[in-house]
Formats: C-alpha cells, sequence, structure tokens
C-alpha cells in the first residue's frame, strides 16, 4: 500500500474517533457545570474539558476568554482550532475523499453523509437549546461511521490503518480524560457529593458508568475507577484494551509489509507490557498525574514512530 494512501485511511480514523471524544466530553462538561453549583463546589470543568481535548494551548493563544460560551464554540465549530469537531470531521472527510475507492459504500456514505449534514447544522449546532442534539448527533454518525468500517471493511492493510488510527486516538483520549480528572482521583479532593459526581461524569465519558456496576458490584471509588480505565481489558476504552489493538494492528501491517518492523512495534510492545504489569495502588502512590503525562508523552511517541516508518513517503 502506498504510504500516501495509508496516511489518508490513518488519519481519517483518527479525526473521526476525535470528533466523537469531543463531544463526549463537552456532554460531560455541561453535565458537570450544572451539578458544580447545585452541590456547593467550585470547578474549573470548562479547563478541564479543553485539557482533556488537547486543546488548551491552541485556546489560550487564540486569546479566547475561559468562558463556557468561548470553550464550546471552540470546541465545536471554530475554524480556527483545527480540532474542532467540525474541523475534524472535515478533515476526515477529505482523507477519506483522497483514498475514496480504498473505503466500502457503506463507509463513504457514512462519511459523506456526516459531512454534509455538519455543514447545514454549523450555524447553529453551538446555540444552547441545539447543543444537547448536536453532541448526541456527534457520536451517534461517529459509531455508525466505525459501525459501517468494521462490518464492510476487507481486513487488508486499509482496514489495519484506519483501525489503528482510531485506537491510538481513543488511547490517547482515556489517557487525556483521566488527567483532567486526576485531582478528583486522588488527593485531598478526592472525596464529598462533588468528587463523586466527577466520578460519575468520567465513566459516563467513556460509557463505562454500567460497566463498572456490572465488573465490581459496589459503589464507586477512586481506585477501581482507576483500575477499570487503565487496566481492565474487558472494557473497550480501557487503555489496555486499546495498546493490545494497536500492537495487534502494527503487527498486521508488519506481516503485510514484508517483516517492516521498527520503533513503532517496540514502542507499542513496551506500552504494553508496562500495562500488563501495573498496578493502580503503585501508580496512585507516585502521583496519577505524573502517570498519566509519561502515558500520553508515549502515545505521542508511538504516534510519531509509526508516522515516520509507515505514513512518510
Amino acid at each position: 500500500m502506498l504510504s500516501r494512501t495509508a496516511d489518508s485511511l490513518f488519519w481519517m480514523g483518527r479525526y473521526i474517533e476525535r470528533a466523537g471524544n469531543i463531544a463526549r466530553g463537552m456532554q460531560v462538561a455541561l453535565r458537570m457545570s450544572g451539578l458544580a453549583g447545585s452541590l456547593g463546589g467550585v470547578h474549573d470543568e470548562w479547563r478541564n474539558l479543553l485539557v482533556a481535548a488537547g486543546a488548551e494551548p491552541g485556546f489560550k493563544a487564540a486569546g479566547r476568554p475561559l468562558k463556557p460560551e468561548s470553550v464550546i464554540g471552540w470546541l465545536a465549530l471554530d475554524n480556527d482550532n483545527p480540532s474542532s469537531i467540525a474541523n475534524c470531521i472535515e478533515a476526515a472527510r477529505g482523507n477519506g475523499r483522497a483514498v475514496r475507492t480504498a473505503l466500502t459504500v457503506d463507509m463513504w456514505e457514512a462519511l459523506n453523509d456526516t459531512w454534509r449534514e455538519m455543514r447545514a447544522r454549523s450555524g447553529s449546532a453551538a446555540d444552547a437549546d441545539a447543543l444537547p442534539g448536536f453532541l448526541d448527533w456527534v457520536r451517534a454518525r461517529t459509531l455508525h461511521f466505525n459501525g459501517a468500517a468494521a462490518d464492510t471493511m476487507l481486513r487488508d492493510e486499509g482496514w489495519l490503518f484506519v483501525h489503528l488510527g482510531v485506537m491510538l486516538e481513543r488511547a490517547d483520549n482515556t489517557a487525556r480524560l483521566l488527567d483532567a480528572k486526576h485531582r478528583a482521583l486522588s488527593g485531598p479532593n478526592a472525596e464529598g457529593a462533588l468528587a463523586y459526581a466527577e466520578w460519575q461524569a468520567l465513566l459516563r465519558s467513556v460509557s463505562a458508568l454500567r460497566s463498572f456496576q456490572w465488573l465490581y458490584h459496589t459503589r464507586l471509588q477512586p481506585n477501581l475507577i482507576v483500575e477499570l480505565m487503565l487496566f481492565r481489558p474487558e472494557l473497550p476504552r480501557s487503555l489496555i484494551a486499546c495498546h493490545r489493538r494497536v500492537l495487534h494492528a502494527l503487527e498486521g501491517v508488519a506481516d503485510r509489509t514484508g517483516g517492516r518492523r521498527g520503533d513503532p512495534q517496540r514502542i507499542a510492545a513496551e506500552i504494553n507490557d508496562a500495562l500488563a504489569k501495573g498496578r493502580v495502588e503503585d501508580i496512585l502512590s507516585r502521583g496519577l498525574h505524573d502517570w498519566l503525562t509519561a502515558q500520553i508523552d508515549r502515545n505521542i511517541e508511538l504516534g510519531n514512530a509509526i508516522q515516520t516508518l509507515y505514513l512518510n513517503g
């Protein structure tokens, strides 16, 4: 497969996943912004949302005020934010169009229909009345595209690069979500009604509140939430589940490129080994924020290695 085709498929997967992840985060922020006031707590939910989306540096550089409407506009529609939902959908469709013949009819229709409707919605999507419905729509369209890919795409190099992009983006998002909430999970702020609401919101952001109850049969506890999101392979969005799929996809790519292996496989194997041996108690005692920051850096290192070996041509 030509590297430019692999690059377009990889980034198409990443951008679609990113749009859905940002929508999930915005839904949580909207819920928490209302709950914090009613519970009598001080919250910085909008800054947390920017951190979780990896969008805080760009937001500050653009000189936007840290107000709900500014953060919502920046993350949903702003043309100056390359990771806004609107720009992610635009970029995903552009990459898909460049490799149209590598996509199935169902994938292309899911992608193109999303792009068309996004353009129709862009004028009012961030309005207070329209925002909840818009965010539900983004999540549904992401699931639609992923379902079309899973159900109709040949399991060849094209599938592997799409899947690789989705899983790497998902792993990065899970780590960033946890990092944005690390104060509610460890330290003096990890108690009380507001902290409990934040735990619920965090689990909802990865569709895992019911999964937690199914697996643990107990009240929410910070150490168990961290364990679930980092180390439980049963949860599709846990860090270990995502990175196992990343490694599997990279091994598949190597097998289909004449054994072309290198830094991506090495880094992915190291990440998987560390996650397999990880213990929640050790991470919390050393500092959750520091551990997650190092993990996010490793995700970036892995992405760069994939770009260098397979996508730059």
